[in-house]
């Protein structure tokens, strides 16, 4: 699922000078009533704002009605971020393609299947380096993320293909003196690698993985471009073999009844080690009043895991949710309703 901040559709523009592991994908015009369908798209296919965040306005549509819903919804939100960008493209200089286009632009495309990964690297003196591979694994059924995890399962094959792609990609687009994070679909019945985004700046979501594995977070990197220093990654140099941050979602709208305290949260990471646990709603608020959810669950706690394997860090996930004491009443029940 489309995750983070996407980059504008002249991105695209450029990506396919370079590489043909992409989606198809069109411009949604919002000034039209209703908006067409983007020539040589069929359904299903993705709608999301060029520039979102945490998948914010972004929807999965089967059909020419959940198309012209989801379009009415995104025109009416788009601005929150698309506006201020607009005032960064008053001040660049921009390809032709991409005049009078600004930044409040939607885009339609086709679905990606497989399995999501992120790739995570800096540029330096004109230099891509890559320092990390990430698998992001869904909720079963779901296009919503259940965790993050570090570093990636995929076939050694595979991930060295997923660093060319990047590297051809970031210095195509002329990126330098940042860090990137480039978001991937690997499909393992075809094969194929497709790009789904780029986000100019690491991952703050992945600081914790990096630490828990490498030794130091992926902050590391941007902070000594700051400094003029070395911007390289330690490798493997952490207490844990693996690492994941989790997502505890709630698919329903409800009252918060009950959240564990700053005590109970201390006590949690101290039973179990290699945990660190961010709560995110407050006793009494509703979940529909959460800012910068998804468009099909509710965040309601991060939960970051370092051990030996797999199995250690789904087992550590466990207890934590065990542990934490949320209670939320569905719509209709308890004192909220």
């Amino acid at each position: 699922m489309p995750c983070a901040f996407s980059m504008i559709s002249g991105r695209r523009v450029e990506q396919e000078k370079v590489t043909d592991a992409l989606p198809r994908f069109g411009r949604v015009d919002l000034t039209a009533d209703p908006p067409p369908v983007p020539e040589g798209l069929r359904f299903p296919m993705w709608l999301k704002p060029a520039l979102s965040y945490s998948s914010e306005l972004v929807f999965g549509v089967e059909d020419e009605e959940e198309f012209r819903k989801a379009a009415a919804e995104i025109r009416d939100g788009i601005a929150r971020v698309g506006r201020p960008f607009e005032h960064v493209l008053d001040r660049v200089d921009l390809p032709p393609e991409m005049h009078g286009v600004g930044g409040q632009v939607c885009l339609a495309e086709e679905p990606l299947t497989g399995i999501q990964v992120a790739v995570e690297g800096y540029v330096h003196q004109g230099e891509v380096t890559v320092y990390g591979t990430l698998d992001s694994i869904d909720y079963p059924g779901s296009p919503c993320f259940l965790r993050h995890q570090y570093p990636s399962a995929l076939p050694p094959d595979v991930v060295a293909r997923l660093h060319d792609v990047t590297r051809r990609v970031m210095t195509r687009i002329g990126f330098d003196s940042a860090t990137f994070s480039v978001e991937y679909f690997y499909d393992p019945g075809t094969q194929q690698v497709s790009l789904l985004e780029i986000n100019p700046r690491h991952s703050q979501s992945h600081a914790e993985l990096f630490q828990y594995v490498d030794g130091v977070p992926n902050h590391h990197c941007m902070i000594a471009f700051a400094l003029g220093t070395d911007p390289a990654m330690p490798h493997r140099q952490g207490e844990y073999a693996m690492a994941a941050k989790w997502y505890y979602r709630w698919f329903t709208d409800g009252a918060v009844r009950a959240v564990p305290s700053p005590e109970d949260i201390a006590r949690i990471e101290r039973e179990i080690p290699g945990v660190r646990v961010h709560v995110i709603p407050e006793a009494g608020q509703r979940l529909s009043g959460l800012s910068q959810q998804d468009s099909y669950s509710y965040e309601v706690a991060h939960i970051f895991t370092g051990g030996n394997d797999e199995e250690d860090l789904r087992r550590k996930f466990d207890r934590c949710v065990a542990a934490l004491g949320l209670a939320i009443d569905e719509p209709g029940e308890g004192p909220h309703a």
